[in-house]
């Protein structure tokens, strides 16, 4: 077999397609029934899928990572509502640009002919650029669709963006991009006049390399056939190591939704609760460069803050949520020392799974005493009746008292010798051990307990 070169061979890619665009440009839905993703905004019976049908589309703004099908979304709009489409970008384009499209605009409207502008990365626009948009919105004569990867609330101004609905576009699911992968291979657009042998994994390691980027995806699976095998029958096979060349990595053995995948989470978990940075980190590393969606991971760490260190460092909660939100803002492969920071911190702190083991025996107890009634002196009483009824009586408001602790019992009745947490004595806990202890001695001073 040969091996195509994206250099040479050109025989063979004329058998595939032409390559005058790239797959992403060739296999661009043209109407909401090719477009993948987005569900929740395009599903039936949902917002932005009413307003298409309905056609009472108003000036917006698409907001979401990049690959995620904003220009194409942009595009089918304009193509349903019979707009002339005009893409514009903030990069390359000023305020004279934007003067010279709303002339254009205004003509058109003249005419009856809507003009849908839509403007990429309009957060690079300042507020001169921006503001230049306004009076045209406002009049009707162009319908104003912006897309960014950054908050709407913070890069765009607040004139122009009261005029805006945000619509947020969620990055695709790997399934997704399973089905666009394997979409292109058999269009007529992408791949489909040529034979392709490529084993379903692959797909499924493509979309997990791209991130929820489509682009990223198509791009990926062009090289990689692009640098396959050719048959003497014309016919092309994609392997492994092919598509590891294409990936610059090797495609390691992990399985999202199988067992490896709650084996490797586990060891993660289990390395820092034994106190093992150096093997937290290799599982960490192994989970990532696997493909593993960082958020997964940075949810796992905010559980373990909790329920492995909870009070014995109360630092470790707020530390794995900023590690979360650092993933949601860097993304890979960026926010691998985020999560590495998260990871060695919470190896180190000090242990105690009493707020958990507080909650489990809680929750145990509440399962099998729903019947047990809230104890009159902290009933809620906003009526008459209620009054009447003795809600509340008796209750002491704690911050009245020099004590700021009222001699109360706050457990039902048949629950109230019961000890749901229990604190140790590692880092910070020893301290509210200290002060539950008092707290405790104090409130059940009059029984003489």
């Amino acid at each position: 077999m040969n091996q195509l070169s994206l250099f040479d061979n050109t025989q063979y890619t004329e058998n595939i397609t032409s390559l005058k665009s790239p797959l992403a440009d060739r296999l661009r839905p043209q109407d909401l029934s090719d477009y993948i993703g987005q569900e929740h905004l395009l599903g039936e019976g949902m917002l932005l899928r009413r307003m298409l049908e309905q056609d009472q589309i108003s000036s917006m703004i698409f907001w979401g990572p990049p690959g995620v099908g904003k220009t194409t979304l942009a595009r089918i709009i304009a193509n349903r509502t019979k707009s002339s489409f005009v893409n514009f970008s903030a990069v390359t384009s000023g305020i004279k640009e934007i003067k010279e499209i709303m002339k254009q605009a205004e003509d058109n409207r003249a005419y009856g002919v809507r003009t849908l502008v839509f403007v990429d990365e309009i957060h690079r626009f300042n507020k001169a650029q921006q503001d230049a948009f306004l009076p045209y919105v406002e009049k009707g004569s162009i319908t104003l669709i912006g897309a960014t990867t950054e908050n709407p609330s913070f890069e765009i101004n607040a004139a122009l963006l009261s005029r805006c609905k945000v619509f947020v576009l969620k990055e695709l699911t790997e399934d997704d991009l399973t089905r666009l992968l394997s979409h292109a291979l058999s269009d007529r657009h992408g791949f489909g006049s040529t034979q392709i042998h490529m084993e379903p994994e692959l797909l499924s390691v493509i979309a997990g390399f791209s991130n929820g980027d489509a682009r990223t995806a198509l791009n990926t699976l062009e090289m990689a056939v692009l640098n396959g095998e050719i048959a003497a029958d014309g016919s092309i096979t994609v392997k492994k190591d092919t598509l590891e060349q294409c990936l610059g990595k090797k495609t390691l053995l992990y399985d999202k939704k199988g067992e490896e995948h709650y084996n490797l989470i586990s060891a993660l978990h289990k390395s820092m609760r034994n106190s093992d940075p150096d093997a937290a980190v290799y599982w960490l590393a192994r989970m990532l460069e696997a493909g593993e969606d960082p958020l997964f991971i940075a949810r796992r760490l905010i559980r373990f803050a909790s329920e492995d260190i909870g009070l014995a460092d109360s630092q470790a909660l707020p530390l794995a949520v900023a590690a979360y939100q650092a993933c949601h803002f860097n993304g890979m492969p960026e926010c691998n020392v985020n999560l590495t920071h998260a990871v060695v911190y919470l190896s180190l702190a000090p242990r105690s799974n009493a707020l958990y083991r507080a909650y489990e025996t809680a929750k145990a107890d509440a399962l099998t005493q729903l019947s047990e009634p809230v104890p009159l002196v902290i009933r809620n009483a906003p009526t008459r009746l209620m009054d009447d009824l003795h809600y509340g009586e008796g209750y002491v408001y704690a911050h009245d008292t020099e004590e700021k602790i009222a001699h109360m019992t706050c457990l039902p009745e048949n629950l109230k010798d019961r000890r749901y947490y229990r604190p140790g004595t590692e880092g910070a806990e020893s301290t509210f051990k200290e002060r539950l202890d008092k707290s405790r001695a104090f409130r059940l001073g009059d029984d003489g307990q």
